[in-house]
């Protein structure tokens, strides 16, 4: 069992070997592959997006910068609007508070004695005389006919009439000059407003022109500048590539010079992407060391088949001598066993012989069994 634990483990070593030896293999391929390797980046078309990009950001952010002043204009002519709904509540609130205040007292109501809290301390005898104004019809102390100042009391009630009626109309009249003069202090604010609001319309459009024309100069001025440059990329593109045909032509790779793929690492190492093929000689000594590597593995090849041999032979003994083992201890066990029941068979044969025996004793010593023994003696 302990060889085959041991040959487990050496196949898995050879197995995790191998696959080493294939990855650093495919590694070698990848690395060593001038088809795939980068040789380097484009800079020019790097910085074109650069500064394409930031064009972008700076078109992106200009055009924010211009939502943002749309909002806060926006948002100054709503502040400005409730400011001035709230001025003219709380200005026609003011009148009428002023109004009530001034021209509806208490006291000038008609009713106002029917609530008046002085009333009590102001209140006189039910009647006085014939000329107390007090007595009236439901007050039950003066009739028709007993009335001595009818007139008097009659032209007082007219002319009392009239001065209420001009107090109405003088009240009427300043109550109308009081919401014309507020009607005109709210259009005078209102146009006051109207002007500030279309003064600060005028200054954001000439400020929102300013900068559509700042904008459109420096697009104009981008819009050059990058025509300019690409007919200057332009000529130069054609000059490097006139001047590349040129060492092309007079270069080593169209005239396929062998030394060009001398690496400068060594001579012994090549530049890949430069070798023109190998020599014969090399070849030659390619496909010999190639031979030796075949015969190499298969040498190899023998040796580990020779040892998986030897493996397995030694398992195979290992395993008939281990099953030999076992069978020797079962025999020894059985003969054991059958030894040990032998010995036990003996000793519990003379343990009843023993029991017989004390038994037929006990039964001896008995005084009923020894009558019986003297009675049978006697009668013989």
């Amino acid at each position: 069992m302990s060889g085959l634990r041991v040959q487990q483990r050496d196949l898995q070593e050879a197995a995790a070997l191998e696959r080493r030896r294939q990855s650093e293999l495919q590694r070698q391929g990848r690395i060593f592959n001038a088809r795939v390797r980068t040789i380097g980046v484009d800079k020019d078309a790097l910085d074109a997006q650069v500064k394409d990009r930031k064009f972008q950001e700076a078109t992106e952010k200009a055009r924010n910068e211009e939502f943002a002043n749309e909002m806060k204009k926006n948002d100054k002519i709503l502040c400005m609007l409730e400011e001035r709904q709230k001025s003219n509540i709380r200005n026609i609130n003011k009148a009428v508070s002023d109004f009530q205040k001034n021209f509806q007292k208490p006291e000038t109501r008609r009713e106002f004695d029917l609530s008046d809290p002085q009333a009590l301390k102001k209140d006189r005898p039910a009647r006085l005389s014939d000329n107390d104004p007090r007595c009236t019809v439901s007050g039950l102390q003066k009739f028709m006919g007993e009335d001595l100042n009818y007139a008097q009391r009659t032209k007082f009630q007219k002319e009392q009439l009239r001065e209420w009626s001009l107090q109405q109309q003088r009240e009427y009249k300043n109550a109308l000059a009081d919401q014309k003069y507020l009607d005109d202090l709210h259009d005078k604010n209102r146009i006051q407003l109207d002007q500030k609001t279309m003064e600060q319309q005028r200054i954001e459009e000439r400020t929102r022109r300013a900068v559509c024309a700042a904008t459109k100069d420096f697009n104009k001025s981008q819009a050059a500048e990058l025509a300019e440059r690409k007919r200057r990329d332009k000529r130069q593109k054609m000059k490097d590539d006139m001047d590349e045909i040129s060492n092309l032509l007079q270069g080593d790779l169209l005239s396929e010079n062998p030394d060009q793929a001398i690496s400068s690492f060594g001579t012994h190492r090549v530049v890949t992407d430069r070798w023109k093929g190998m020599s014969q000689d090399q070849l030659m000594e390619i496909r010999s060391f190639q031979q030796q590597q075949v015969l190499e593995k298969q040498r190899l090849k023998e040796e580990e088949r020779q040892r998986d041999a030897e493996w397995d032979r030694q398992t195979t003994q290992a395993a008939r001598a281990q099953l030999i083992l076992e069978r020797h201890l079962e025999r020894q066990n059985r003969e054991r066993r059958q030894a040990l029941d032998s010995i036990n068979a003996q000793l519990s044969h003379e343990q009843k012989s023993r029991n017989i025996y004390l038994k037929e004793e006990e039964y001896s010593n008995c005084p009923t069994s020894q009558y019986f023994a003297q009675f049978n003696t006697t009668s013989r």
